[in-house]
């Protein structure tokens, strides 16, 4: 219930409300009158109150299927479209030279005590960079694709192919603290996205009435810091993927019943399993049912006794 009405509910309303007091307003046929917005009988109120939360839902109902499209028109996926195509190689072309302006201020010299807290500030902030030769046109697709391409990887592990499993391990905790941090990627993506079409049916119906373009220019400003929200959101999501992969690799292998590796040939295995998930052939593993182990730690107990 929380996710709907945070992630679906919330944005759809702001855009529903936005619209409804541009109707009642009359900016569609002509000068606004901001003093007919509210109703002055409180059943006209409340009239208003439920055609709001009617037609929120509504929306929300259709745009839930859209959620991951919207996320990922927003990481820069742009490459069905021609003129989008370029756009988007335009645009990476511009994150990479950021990329490589935070890597010479990371590793430079000197500056003392603001130096090193420059440099500092500048690794954080290159470690939300994917490798260069993936860098996403948006700063959303950088903060999700670093962690989508290295979370899993330090271990052998794919990430793409071997997170919806490895996600079903997780702790309760875990779980709870990831859902968390992925609502609130898809609220700020949601609220950026109502915004934006908040601000384009306001400048449709405010055209005429230049001293009205502030109301537009707000909605644009709102939009950029719920950008700069999922942005932050990314982030903190792909370190949690980090966090994921560091505590709970070995579960993956428990739940699919395969031998525990050594640290020798831990990425070995891990490579294995990840060839298994593309399709490949099943890795050289026998299997490792936990019935078993269990029955073979009472044994050794008994033994021991």
């Amino acid at each position: 219930m929380r996710r709907v009405l945070s992630v679906h509910f919330a944005p759809c309303a702001l855009f529903v409300a936005g619209v409804l007091a541009l109707v009642r307003a009359g900016s569609f046929s002509g000068r606004s009158d901001w003093g007919a917005v509210w109703p002055d009988r409180p059943e006209a109120a409340l009239g208003v109150i439920l055609t709001v939360i009617v037609c929120a839902a509504f929306l929300g109902l259709l745009a839930q299927p859209f959620q991951v499209r919207a996320v990922r028109v927003l990481e820069g996926y742009w490459d069905r479209w021609f003129v989008t195509a370029r756009l988007a190689e335009l645009l990476s072309r511009v994150q990479r030279r950021r990329q490589q302006a935070l890597r010479r201020r990371a590793y430079g010299k000197g500056g003392g005590s603001a130096g090193v807290r420059v440099r500092a500030d500048a690794r954080r902030r290159l470690a939300a960079y994917p490798p260069a030769d993936v860098v996403m046109p948006t700063a959303l697709g950088n903060a999700l694709r670093a962690g989508e391409l290295s979370a899993g990887e330090r271990y052998g592990l794919t990430t793409l192919t071997s997170w919806p499993r490895i996600f079903l391990q997780v702790s309760d905790r875990m779980s709870e603290v990831l859902r968390s941090t992925r609502d609130a990627l898809d609220t700020a993506v949601n609220l950026c996205w109502a915004l934006l079409a908040l601000v384009g049916t306001g400048v449709y119906a405010l055209y005429d009435e230049p001293a009205l373009w502030w109301w537009c220019g707000t909605g644009l400003v709102l939009a950029g810091g719920a950008y700069k929200g999922a942005v932050t959101a990314a982030q903190a999501y792909s370190g949690l993927m980090h966090v994921v992969y560091d505590l709970h690799r070995f579960d993956l292998l428990d739940a699919l019943h395969y031998p525990l590796p050594t640290r020798a040939d831990e990425e070995d295995t891990f490579a294995g399993i990840s060839a298994l998930f593309a399709g490949a052939e099943r890795p050289d593993l026998p299997y490792a049912h936990l019935v078993d182990r269990d029955s073979d730690a009472r044994s050794g107990e008994g033994e021991s006794a």
